[in-house]
């Protein structure tokens, strides 16, 4: 139903258009359970006009020098660092989460995704082979065409970028579908990549749900490269879609992550490292460790200097400076948090501290999505809540006695994107991280990130690499030149 709510339109072609079936949907702030803004509820009528768009783009836009391109990319970097507070501020009341972390983490890895990429693509090598004595061969890497780029409503801005930088830094154009429950920095961003002078085209957003957009662009025959982050459900559905077309895709998908202490650990460090990979973003970051260990001898220590830590966490109205945990970014999702504790219970867990809805926050967040970090204990490590992925404020915290048995429970999920072990013994650190089934191992650490390094999970977290050059590899095109002497 059209309202007088400010709308949000897809971006096609450097212009905003209204969705080709003039439908949109209530978008609505976590915080307060109301609708604040609309966005476009767009179908494949709108992806064809979009992929007209990026088709006409990328014959002039795949020729340019990486220097022009660059240039771009920094352009947009720079746009985004002026308009932190507005993008920040935004991001908050479309997702949730504090403010004070939006413009901590989010807006500003948003700006770094594009300068890193921007002037990775100024220090690219060639690999060189001579074949005896025979031949030459050198390798080219080509832009692949239009790229599909499908984020997630946790880190939209952080995640989106992510995906531009890269897809258009080497010569594609894209297509890219938010979710439509967070769009809004996702339309801040076209407004600035129309200020940096991007090409017409070269940058698409169509606006949407997964079944009418996500579906028409993983199915469409012209965009080849497929770049997706979401649940590991909707992340079978896009590689059943894209398989029969032969595309080339990665999936950044689920995690039910290991958070493994040793009685050798800063245990100050650990426990402080530990609540905030727990509870950052309401626990709505696929990084985050859902799952902790810790050894038996330090076990109760450990406990109740977590909980404590936990119990001082301000939950609050994400606007206010000193909130710590917002909403919680959709009523489903809410829902689903609430299932797993009251799961947990009737696994037997107990709920040491959280585990409902805060009695109040203030007059404007009364109906909003909120929950109190929760911490369960006396769970089976084979339980579904410690194999099934809650995405929330939750985590479970389960002793162990000897090193091999901590890798087998860690290693005992479907999931296996990251994890983090916390030991000052250094030969026990290598051997722990070699044995363990993720794709990112942190030790003594969480969320320390360097954008050079490959990004991604094993299992059920998903197929191929993201960050660095394995991006710079997923979106162009390895073709083999043989010269013959």
């Amino acid at each position: 139903m059209r309202t007088e709510s400010p709308q949000i339109q897809n971006f096609v072609d450097g212009q905003f258009i209204e969705p080709i079936g003039a439908k949109y949907l209530d978008n609505i702030e976590p915080a307060t359970g109301k609708p604040y803004s609309q966005v476009a509820d767009s179908d494949a009528r709108d992806i064809e006009c979009a992929v007209a768009a990026a088709e006409k783009a990328f014959v002039d836009w795949s020729k340019k020098s990486a220097t022009e391109r660059s240039k771009f990319l920094l352009r947009i970097a720079d746009l985004i660092e002026r308009d932190l507070e507005k993008l920040a501020r935004a991001e908050s009341i479309d997702t949730g989460k504090p403010l004070s972390l939006a413009r901590t983490l989010d807006i500003p890895r948003a700006a770094s995704n594009f300068r890193f990429f921007a002037t990775a693509i100024l220090h690219t090598e060639s690999e060189a082979h001579i074949t005896d004595n025979v031949a030459f061969n050198y390798t080219l890497r080509q832009p692949r065409g239009i790229a599909g780029l499908i984020s997630p409503w946790n880190l939209p801005l952080y995640l989106l970028s992510w995906k531009i930088a890269p897809a258009i830094a080497v010569g594609n154009t894209a297509i890219a579908k938010p979710s439509e429950l967070t769009p809004m920095t996702a339309y801040i961003l076209c407004e600035i990549v129309r200020e940096a002078g991007l090409p017409n085209g070269v940058l698409n957003v169509v606006h949407g749900t997964g079944p009418n957009v996500g579906f028409a662009i993983t199915a469409h025959p012209k965009i080849n490269t497929i770049s997706f982050t979401g649940g590991t459900v909707t992340g079978r559905k896009v590689a059943e879609a894209c398989a029969p077309l032969f595309k080339k895709v990665s999936l950044e998908l689920g995690g039910k992550n290991p958070n493994i202490v040793f009685a050798d650990a800063d245990l100050e460090t650990a426990i402080s490292g530990s609540v905030r990979s727990s509870f950052a973003n309401q626990g709505q970051i696929c990084l985050c460790g859902s799952r902790v260990f810790v050894e038996r001898s330090v076990y109760k220590d450990f406990l109740q200097s977590f909980i404590k830590k936990t119990s001082q966490l301000k939950i609050g109205d994400p606007l206010d400076e000193k909130t710590d945990q917002g909403a919680i970014a959709s009523k489903t999702q809410l829902d689903k948090i609430k299932f797993y504790v009251e799961l947990a219970q009737k696994e037997g867990g107990k709920v040491e501290v959280g585990g409902k809805t805060p009695e109040s926050i203030n007059e404007r967040c009364r109906d909003g999505y909120f929950f109190q970090p929760t911490v369960i204990t006396g769970l089976p490590v084979s339980c579904r809540t410690n194999r099934e992925e809650i995405f929330g404020p939750v985590v479970t915290i389960t002793p162990f006695d000897k090193e091999e048995e901590v890798i087998s429970h860690a290693n005992d999920c479907e999931y296996g994107l990251a994890s983090s072990v916390w030991t000052q013994n250094l030969a026990r650190a290598h051997r722990v991280a070699e044995q363990i089934h993720t794709g990112t191992v942190w030790v003594n650490c969480w969320l320390l990130r360097d954008l050079r390094v490959p990004f991604g999970g094993m299992k059920q977290s998903g197929v191929g690499r993201e960050g660095g050059e394995e991006a710079l590899h997923f979106f162009t095109e390895a073709k083999n030149v043989c010269i013959a002497k």
